[in-house]
């Protein structure tokens, strides 16, 4: 069996991870001999896909999506998130991904990685087009604003969080778990900006 056939399973996905392709049995010399050949495209680091295949996400998203699959176990969080809630105003020049504590990811270009543990909590699988991403929800991404980022950029996410609009209604009691299985306590803000 030549390796491309062994490769056909993962030819089916978005894109593939050389990590996906050793699991199979083909080593990396063989995904840079094909893509020089023209049979694979590769499309990132360590990331590739089959050249006529087009990702299907929205256009503003597909960075993010292909560096957010290409980190194993990795989550967008803080300050991407927060940009995809409209939750800030501010621009990010990097992409935020967590990852466990314990993990090395592959490096990335514009990308902050960030060890965290407890990654299951608030994690949900958001559908970008044909791909789905992890990321933490709204309220884990807020506790986390409060535990890495600046005061001022948690609080203007939390102000936007508390004011409800038609996509989506603020849940208060979630919030208030999250912030006390991640030791935060914001009860003095959300009562500040409930007055």
């Amino acid at each position: 069996m030549d390796t491309l056939t062994q490769i056909e399973p993962l030819l089916s996905q978005p894109f593939f991870s050389s990590a996906e392709a050793r699991s199979l049995g083909i080593h990396p010399s063989a995904l840079a001999y094909y893509c020089k050949t023209g049979a694979l495209e590769r499309v990132g680091r360590g990331l590739y896909r089959e050249p006529s295949r087009e990702l299907d996400v929205p256009i503003e998203w597909e960075d993010l999506v292909i560096t957010a699959l290409s980190v194993p176990d990795g989550v967008v969080c803080l300050s991407t998130a927060l940009t995809f809630y409209n939750l800030t105003d501010e621009f990010a020049r990097e992409f935020w991904i967590a990852v466990p504590r314990k993990k090395w990811p592959p490096k990335r270009e514009h990308t902050r990685i960030v060890r965290m543990s407890n990654m299951e909590l608030g994690k949900e699988a958001v559908e970008l087009g044909e791909a789905t991403v992890p990321f933490f929800d709204r309220e884990r991404t807020i506790v986390d604003s409060f535990r890495y980022l600046s005061i001022e950029t948690a609080l203007t996410a939390l102000k936007r969080y508390l004011q409800t609009d038609d996509d989506y209604t603020p849940d208060p009691k979630k919030l208030d778990q999250y912030a006390k299985e991640l030791k935060t306590d914001l009860s003095p803000y959300v009562m500040a900006l409930s007055i």
